[in-house]
C-alpha cells in the first residue's frame, strides 16, 4: 500500500479517494454537525448560521464537508511539498499520512474553526517557502500577517501563529524591522476593518464576539486522546530523526523550511492552551505539518514490508479505536 502513494503518479489521488473512505468511514457512519464550544470567532458563527440556513443542522452534511476539506488540505499541502522538493521524487504521502493521523481521533473529523483556518495556514506556508528566494518580501510580508488576521476573526487563537512569522522570518531572511513592523499591520489589517465596518452599520456589538481567548489547561482523562497524542509524538520524533539522514544533502532553502515546519508544529500544539476552554480538537492545527514528517517516515523507511507493517498497524489502531464504542 505505502509503495503506491510514493509515486508521484496522479492517478494516485484515486487510491487517496477510496483510502479516505475507508479511515473516515465511521465518522460518516455516526456523523457529528459542528464544533460550539465557546471559542470559535465571529465569521465562523456567521458561517455556521449561513449554512444552517441553507441546509439545515444536518450531521451528514457538516461532517461531509469535514471530510471534503480534510482532503482537500491533503491533496494541498502535498502540492506544495512536492514543489517545494521536501523530498527526493514527487509523492502522495503527506496526503495520506495526513488523511491517516486526522482518523486518530473523532473531534478532528468535526467542522470546526481549526478547519477553516488549516485552510488559510496551507496558502500561510506556501507564501512562507517563498521568503528565502524573494529579494524584497514585504508585500509577501503584509499578505502573510493579512491572511492571519483573518485566521483569528474564525478562531481568535490562531493569531498567535504570528510567532511562526517572526520566527520564519528570522530562519529565512536577514533581519530586516520594515518587515516586522508590516506582517503585525498586516495582522491587525482584518480585525480593523471588520471593526470599522460593524462601527458603521451599528453592529458594534458583533465586535465583543471577536476576542475570544484565555488560558485554559486540563487533564486530559480519555485514552482515545491520549493515544493519538502518543501516536502523533512518536511519528514527529521518528519523523525528525530520520531527516537528519537527508538534510545535508538538502538545498538550503529546504532545510530551512523543514526548520520552519518544526516551529510551526510547536507553535500549533500551543494555540488550543489559549482557548476560552479547552478542547483536543484544535490540536488539527499541528496535525497539517505533522503530517509531512510522518510522511518523512514512511519515505525514509526503504524495505516495503518494514513500511507496510508500520502502515498497517497504525490503520488497525484507527480502526479499533474508531469502533471500539459506537459514541465517537
Amino acid at each position: 500500500m505505502v509503495k503506491f502513494f510514493r509515486s508521484g503518479n496522479p492517478l494516485t489521488v484515486l487510491l487517496l479517494l477510496i483510502y479516505t473512505l475507508v479511515v473516515k468511514f465511521h465518522y460518516l457512519y455516526y456523523p457529528s454537525t459542528y464544533l460550539a464550544d465557546g471559542s470559535e470567532g465571529l465569521l465562523y458563527d456567521l458561517l455556521v448560521k449561513w449554512l444552517k440556513a441553507l441546509v439545515g443542522p444536518s450531521p451528514f452534511f457538516f461532517t461531509s464537508l469535514a471530510v471534503l476539506l480534510l482532503l482537500l488540505q491533503a491533496l494541498l499541502i502535498t502540492k506544495i511539498v512536492n514543489h517545494q522538493r521536501l523530498f527526493a521524487k514527487p509523492n502522495y504521502l503527506p496526503a495520506m499520512s495526513y488523511m491517516l493521523f486526522t482518523s486518530l481521533l473523532h473531534d478532528w473529523n468535526v467542522f470546526s474553526p481549526a478547519l477553516l483556518v488549516n485552510l488559510i495556514m496551507l496558502w500561510v506556508f506556501s507564501s512562507i517557502t517563498l521568503l528565502y528566494t524573494r529579494t524584497s518580501a514585504r508585500d509577501v510580508v503584509f499578505n502573510i500577517g493579512f491572511a492571519l488576521g483573518i485566521c483569528g476573526l474564525f478562531y481568535f487563537p490562531a493569531i498567535i501563529f504570528c510567532l511562526l512569522l517572526l520566527m520564519s522570518l528570522l530562519i529565512m531572511r536577514p533581519f530586516r524591522l520594515a518587515e516586522w513592523i508590516i506582517a503585525l499591520l498586516g495582522l491587525v489589517g482584518p480585525l480593523y476593518l471588520l471593526g470599522t465596518y460593524l462601527f458603521l452599520t451599528d453592529q458594534w456589538a458583533l465586535f465583543t464576539k471577536i476576542p475570544r481567548i484565555g488560558f485554559s489547561i486540563e487533564l486530559i482523562l480519555h485514552y482515545k486522546v491520549w493515544g493519538a497524542i502518543v501516536f502523533s509524538v512518536i511519528f514527529f520524533l521518528l519523523g525528525w530523526l530520520l531527516l537528519q539522514r537527508s538534510l545535508k544533502k538538502m538545498l538550503i532553502q529546504g532545510r530551512k523550511i523543514w526548520g520552519v515546519l518544526v516551529i510551526y508544529v510547536f507553535v500549533a500544539m500551543l494555540i488550543p492552551f489559549f482557548n476560552v476552554h479547552f478542547s483536543p480538537a484544535y490540536w488539527v492545527l499541528a496535525i497539517l505539518p505533522l503530517s509531512i514528517f510522518v510522511a518523512n517516515v514512511y519515505w525514509s523507511i526503504r524495505n516495503n514490508t518494514m513500511a507496510n507493517v508500520i502502515h498497517i498497524l497504525t490503520v488497525a489502531y484507527v480502526i479499533v479505536m474508531q469502533w471500539f464504542s459506537n459514541n465517537h
